[in-house]
């Protein structure tokens, strides 16, 4: 349903921006079209991150969701970046504007971005996370418009319009960027925050029959689903009873932190690491 409004909204928004001359709506349509295709990826590819692991993706298809956040992020910088320059433009010359026509185009935007926004809300992935700050930037602006538009139905001032404009991109470039460096961070595999590995190696060394434990390593597939390889070393007169004791010890401490993969290496005291140290 957010994706449909979103659609329908766009065009109305095109359709107003070239009504009204107002380049602040033109920007505003443009981000709209960026959060549809947010929208819309977010929804073939959230579907596709549901797949199970197969032959060619072995840990699974998460990371597409990921995918559909960064494709959407560097469309909406490059849009963006055109219409600020087109709104530099009209600073030098501004032109006049139908103000009442913004303002109900505001007011309609206000109510439709926001409902998509409520609608959209309440989603796990990072993905998800992007597609309703996006709607919620657009509430937002939208508001901003409708600000400038019952100024301008009172004074004659143009220029409020590319100032608008490029407020409102400003705005959004800065969200974009911040989203954009989380989901890059994911790519780049960053351990997650709560599995930051000196205090994840503090905790390995606290369970009981831990000696040491070493090439502990943490990343994240998609921002929700994490992963944990480590070697732990065990005293060398450790029995199977130990180590499974061990094994499920270290299950149980990351259960707790979204870890959907544990790999663990054991050695004995003693024991020549083969991946060395």
């Amino acid at each position: 349903m957010a994706f449909g409004l979103n659609v329908l909204f766009t065009l109305l928004e095109i359709a107003g921006g070239l009504y009204t001359n107002s380049v602040a709506i033109l920007s505003d349509a443009l981000h709209d079209a960026g959060d549809c295709l947010s929208l819309g990826l977010a929804w073939r590819l959230q579907k596709l991150s549901g797949k199970q692991a197969d032959a060619k993706f072995t840990y699974g298809y998460q990371r597409f969701s990921n995918l559909g956040a960064l494709i959407t992020g560097l469309v909406l910088i490059v849009g963006l970046g055109f219409v600020a320059v087109s709104a530099v433009s009209r600073l030098r010359n501004p032109a006049e504007v139908n103000a009442h026509g913004m303002v109900v185009f505001a007011v309609v935007g206000v109510l439709m971005n926001g409902f998509a926004a409520w609608k959209l809300h309440g989603g796990h992935s990072m993905n998800e996370r992007v597609a309703t700050w996006h709607l919620l930037e657009d509430t937002l602006g939208w508001i901003a418009v409708l600000v400038g538009g019952i100024v301008m139905s009172v004074w004659d001032l143009p220029i409020i319009d590319p100032l608008l404009a490029i407020l409102i991109s400003l705005f959004v470039l800065y969200n974009v960027f911040r989203n954009l460096k989380q989901v890059v961070l994911v790519f780049l595999q960053i351990a997650p925050a709560e599995l930051e590995a000196d205090a994840l190696q503090s905790k390995l060394l606290a369970l009981p029959g831990v000696v040491a434990a070493h090439h502990t390593h943490a990343w994240t597939l998609d921002g929700e689903s994490h992963v944990v390889t480590t070697h732990v070393v065990l005293n060398a007169a450790s029995t199977r009873a130990d180590i499974l004791r061990v094994k499920q010890g270290v299950h149980d401490l990351l259960a707790e932190h979204d870890v959907a993969h544990v790999a663990i290496d054991v050695e004995l005291e003693g024991e020549a690491c083969p991946c060395g140290d």
